[in-house]
C-alpha cells in the first residue's frame, strides 16, 4: 500500500467520503468483474458492487491491516453477491445468446474474437457459451474459487483470505471445480450434435 493509500485509508476511517472514493478507485473495476462473474447480469453486478462499496465504507473502521485492503474489499463484494443470490434464489445460467436488458434497451452480448472466419467465430462463440453455462452450473463454493483463480488470477493465499478458508481447502475446491467443469463440458453436445 502506497503512502497516499495509507493516508486515504486513515481519512476514510474518519468518515471522509472523498478519500474513500480515491482508495477504491483502483479496485472498483475488479470488484465489478467479480460481481459480474457471480451474478451473471450486468445490472445485478452493478447493484451488488454498489452495495458492497457502501458496506465497505460503513465498515472501514473495522478493517485491520492483517490482509490487504483489496482482499478485504473483494471479500465484501463476494459475500454481498452470495447474499443476493441466496435472497433471490436465482441460480439459472445466463444465456449469452439472449443478451440482457439495459437502460438503453436490449443489448446482445458480443464476444471479442480476432479471427475473421465466420465458421471459426461461430465455433468459438459456441464454446464460450458452453463454458460460461458450465461454470454457472457449478456448486457455489467451487464456482467462486475457480473464478477467483482461473478468471481473476488471484493467488491461492488471497483466495483463502477472500473465502475465509485454508489454502488446502481452496486448492481442493479449485481441483473439484475443474473436474466438475470437465465433466459438464464433456457431457454437452458439440455444435454439430456430437459429444465435446
Amino acid at each position: 500500500m502506497t503512502d497516499a493509500e495509507k493516508l486515504w485509508l486513515a481519512r476514510s476511517r474518519e468518515g471522509d467520503i472523498e478519500s474513500f472514493e480515491k482508495l477504491i478507485e483502483r479496485h472498483q473495476k475488479k470488484a465489478y468483474n467479480i460481481a459480474l462473474r457471480m451474478m451473471h447480469n450486468p445490472e445485478d453486478a452493478r447493484d451488488a458492487t454498489q452495495e458492497a462499496l457502501i458496506k465497505a465504507f460503513r465498515g472501514i473502521k473495522t478493517f485491520r491491516d492483517e490482509s490487504g485492503f483489496s482482499t478485504w474489499l473483494y471479500r465484501i463484494v463476494m459475500n454481498t453477491c452470495k447474499d443476493e443470490l441466496r435472497k433471490n434464489s436465482r441460480t439459472a445460467a445466463l444465456s449469452l445468446e439472449q443478451g440482457w436488458n439495459t437502460d438503453d434497451g436490449f443489448e446482445p452480448i458480443e464476444l471479442a474474437d480476432e479471427s475473421f472466419s465466420p465458421e471459426r467465430l461461430f465455433e468459438r462463440k459456441g464454446i464460450r457459451i458452453q463454458i460460461q453455462q458450465a461454470i454457472a452450473a457449478l456448486p457455489e463454493a467451487n464456482r467462486s474459487a475457480l473464478i477467483l483463480r482461473d478468471v481473476q488470477g488471484f493467488s491461492y493465499e488471497d483466495i483463502g483470505k477472500l473465502l475465509d478458508c485454508p489454502v488446502g481447502t481452496v486448492k481442493s475446491r479449485i481441483n473439484r471445480g475443474r473436474q466438475l467443469l470437465r465433466e459438464l463440458l464433456t457431457a454437452q453436445p458439440t455444435m454439430e450434435g456430437g459429444r465435446a
